[in-house]
């Protein structure tokens, strides 16, 4: 019809009028026909099954106090959010401004909170956490198992995170974890060029095994921790070997790793760590250094040698003096001694022995 403007309203749905960018009303459920002239009408329809409502113009719809008793409205400030259930079950988050949403069909709680603590904490922290639309609003993280989150707000450090996660507001500050593994770990010290007391130059492979006690202090005290420990550990090697001759050091490389990690763990402690273990795996000699201790250890191994043969000869003398001995101190013993040798030259030779001295049989037979 000329002149004027039809639409159609249903039963779960509102229209509200403006014209000239000024607010004009409500329309129920219906058909309405609106004068119109000049086609300044504009009929803006909304689904009042979506709990939320939002025009360019809404602000004249609030101010003219239309809505009243259709919807509610909450002005939200820049430190404030809202958190709203829809139905019994978590929505959305709302910024700062203001917000419309509708008396039915569907139950609608919002709930608001302050954001002047940037942390995020509720009784439904995981549920609306994991919420999409809550992501726009917050930054989230996890701590991991066994580790421990050292939190910095604005570049200030605030307090050490336990494992799990984490959310903070967006916008109220520079939000930084640096995460720390907590459980014990190694720290290999390879091949380092080390001099001994008595200019003997050597190679030598460490391993330390650590924990971090402190997490503050591990992220605080240095750039890199680990970088820290590996430096430490060199230098307090360095010095316990370079006091001790390379005889000494051989002979006993355990003293040499407990002095060692002694000096460490006191440094360890400053940048927040606790040193359990320091053990020298190898010992790497030069070339013609290795030659000359494998010349030594032969000598060493031939006086060893000859020693022990020595040793044997003078055990053999010894005892064929002391059979000799027994042997002149008993005449029968003596002749007992031949006859065996006899005994033995005939049963292995063949060989016929003929006893001519007189009475000489008479005596053997005596004697067997």
């Amino acid at each position: 019809m000329l002149g004027f403007k039809m639409f159609k309203v249903r039963g779960y749905q509102t229209a509200l009028l403006f014209r000239d960018e000024e607010f004009r009303g409500l329309a129920g459920e219906g058909t309405h026909l609106e004068f119109d002239p000049l086609g300044k009408l504009e009929v803006v329809i909304a689904d009042r099954r979506g709990p939320f409502f939002y025009h360019p113009n809404l602000d004249l719809a609030i101010r003219a106090g239309f809505l009243k008793g259709e919807a509610q409205v909450v002005d939200l400030k820049d430190d404030q959010r809202g958190l709203v259930w829809v139905d019994g079950r978590f929505f959305r988050i709302l910024g700062p401004g203001q917000h419309v949403f509708w008396n039915g069909p569907r139950e609608v709680r919002l709930e608001i909170t302050h954001i002047r603590r940037p942390r995020f904490e509720h009784e439904d922290f995981h549920v609306i956490r994991q919420n999409g639309r809550a992501r726009e609003f917050l930054e989230n993280g996890d701590v991991g198992r066994g580790c421990a989150g050292v939190l910095f707000l604005d570049g200030r450090y605030v307090e050490t995170l336990p494992p799990g996660p984490w959310s903070f507001w967006k916008g109220t500050a520079e939000v930084k974890v640096v995460e720390i593994d907590l459980r014990e770990a190694t720290l290999d010290l390879p091949g380092q060029e080390i001099l001994t007391a008595d200019k003997v130059t050597l190679r030598m492979n460490a391993l330390a095994t650590y924990r971090v006690t402190d997490a503050r202090r591990a992220v605080c005290e240095s750039d890199d921790f680990k970088q820290a420990l590996y430096r430490e550990a060199q230098l307090a090697l360095r010095a316990v070997v370079g006091g001790r001759e390379f005889d000494v050091l051989l002979s006993d490389k355990e003293a040499v790793a407990n002095e060692a990690a002694g000096l460490l763990a006191r440094r360890a402690e400053a940048l927040g760590l606790e040193v359990t273990a320091l053990g020298i795996r190898d010992l790497i000699l030069p070339g013609e250094m290795k030659d000359l201790m494998n010349k030594v250890t032969e000598a060493r191994k031939a006086a060893e040698a000859n020693l022990i043969t020595r040793r044997e000869e003078t055990a053999a003398l010894r005892s064929q003096a002391n059979t000799a001995r027994l042997l002149a101190e008993n005449p029968t013993l003596m002749r007992m001694r031949e006859l065996e040798v006899i005994e033995k030259l005939v049963s292995g030779g063949g060989l016929n022995v003929e006893l001519c001295e007189k009475g000489l049989l008479q005596r053997v037979t005596n004697l067997l």
